[in-house]
C-alpha cells in the first residue's frame, strides 16, 4: 500500500507539471486555437499518412537530388512558417539555417523580422477648433512573432499601414490646432501606444512614430502672419510709449536739477555751444549771455 500511495503521488506531481507547461506555452505568444492546432499537428488523417509515404518514398528513390527541394535555408533575420497538409506545423516557425520540407506536403512562408518604416501618406484632419490640416507621419514597427503574422491576419504589412493612416486621423480630430503644433510628441506617444495595442493579436510591434509635417490651409497661413504682424507691432508700440515715458521723467528731473542751480544752465548752454561748433564747422553762432534771456525767461 505505500508503494501505491507514492506512485500516485508521483503521478499527482507529474499532472501539475504537465499543467504548468502548458500555462506556460500558452503564455508565449500564441493565442489558444493555434497552440491546439500546434499540438494536433501529427493528426493528418488516413490519407495524409498515405500522402506521407509515398512522399517519402518518391524523396528515397530520387536521393540526393531530391535534397534541392526538400532542403531550404532562411537567413539570421528570417523565419520560415511552415503548413503541412494546411496544417501548421508543430514546433513553430523555423530558423534561421537549413531545415527541412516534404515537397508534396509542405508549403511555408518566409517572414522577415527586421524593423520595416513606411511614410503614411498625408492625412485630411479636421481638429477639434474645426480647422482643416494635412498631416503625414512616419511609422517604424517589426515582426517579433512570425507564426501569429501569418495565422492571424491576412497581410500584416498592408493592414498596419491601414491602421495607421486610421489612428493617426482619430487622434489629430481630438485635438487643437494648437495642440497638434506644439505636443508633437506627446501625439506620437499616444499613436504609438494605440497602434501597439492594435496590432499585438497579429504578433506585429510597433517601435517608434513620428509626426513629419502639418500643412496648414494658405489662408489660415496668411490670417496667422497677420496676427503675429499686428501683436509684433503692438508691442512694439507699447515699448516705444514706455520709452518716452521714462525720457520724460529724465528730462523732469534734469529741469529740477536746473532750476535749483542757476549755474548749471551756463554750463549747459556752454556745452551745447561746444557740440554745434565740432559738429558743424561752417555754422556761425552768435553767442549771448544768459543774463540777457532771464527776462523772455521769466
Amino acid at each position: 500500500m505505500a508503494s501505491n500511495y507514492v506512485k500516485m503521488e508521483s503521478d499527482r506531481v507529474e499532472q501539475r507539471g504537465e499543467g504548468s507547461v502548458q500555462r506556460q506555452t500558452v503564455k508565449s505568444g500564441y493565442n489558444i486555437e493555434d497552440q491546439l492546432r500546434m499540438n494536433e499537428g501529427g493528426s493528418i488523417g488516413c490519407c495524409g499518412y498515405i500522402l506521407y509515404a509515398l512522399s517519402m518514398l518518391v524523396i528515397a528513390l530520387t536521393f540526393p537530388f531530391s535534397l534541392c527541394l526538400c532542403i531550404k535555408v532562411v537567413q539570421e533575420y528570417e523565419r520560415a512558417v511552415i503548413f503541412r497538409l494546411g496544417r501548421l506545423l508543430s514546433g513553430g516557425a523555423k530558423g534561421p539555417g537549413l531545415f527541412f520540407i516534404i515537397p508534396c506536403m509542405d508549403s511555408y512562408t518566409k517572414v522577415d523580422l527586421r524593423t520595416v518604416s513606411f511614410d503614411v501618406p498625408p492625412q485630411e484632419v479636421l481638429t477639434r477648433d474645426s480647422v482643416t490640416v494635412a498631416v503625414d507621419a512616419v511609422v517604424y514597427y517589426r515582426v517579433q512573432n512570425a507564426t501569429m503574422s501569418i495565422t492571424n491576419v491576412e497581410d500584416s504589412n498592408r493592414s498596419t499601414r491601414l491602421l495607421a493612416a486610421t489612428t493617426l486621423r482619430n487622434v489629430l480630430g481630438t485635438k487643437n490646432l494648437s495642440e497638434i503644433l506644439a505636443d508633437r510628441e506627446a501625439i506620437s506617444h499616444l499613436m504609438q501606444t494605440s497602434l501597439d495595442e492594435a496590432t499585438d493579436p497579429w504578433g506585429v510591434k510597433v517601435e517608434r512614430v513620428e509626426v513629419k509635417d502639418v500643412r496648414l490651409p494658405v489662408q489660415l497661413q496668411r490670417a496667422m502672419a497677420a496676427e503675429a504682424e499686428a501683436a509684433r507691432e503692438a508691442r512694439a508700440k507699447v515699448i516705444a510709449a514706455e520709452g518716452e515715458q521714462k525720457a520724460s521723467r529724465a528730462l523732469k528731473d534734469a529741469a529740477d536739477v536746473i532750476t535749483e542751480s542757476p549755474a548749471a544752465l551756463q554750463l549747459r548752454y556752454l556745452q551745447t555751444l561746444n557740440s554745434i561748433s565740432a559738429e558743424k564747422n561752417s555754422t556761425i553762432i552768435f553767442p549771448l549771455p544768459i543774463d540777457m534771456m532771464k527776462g523772455f525767461m521769466k
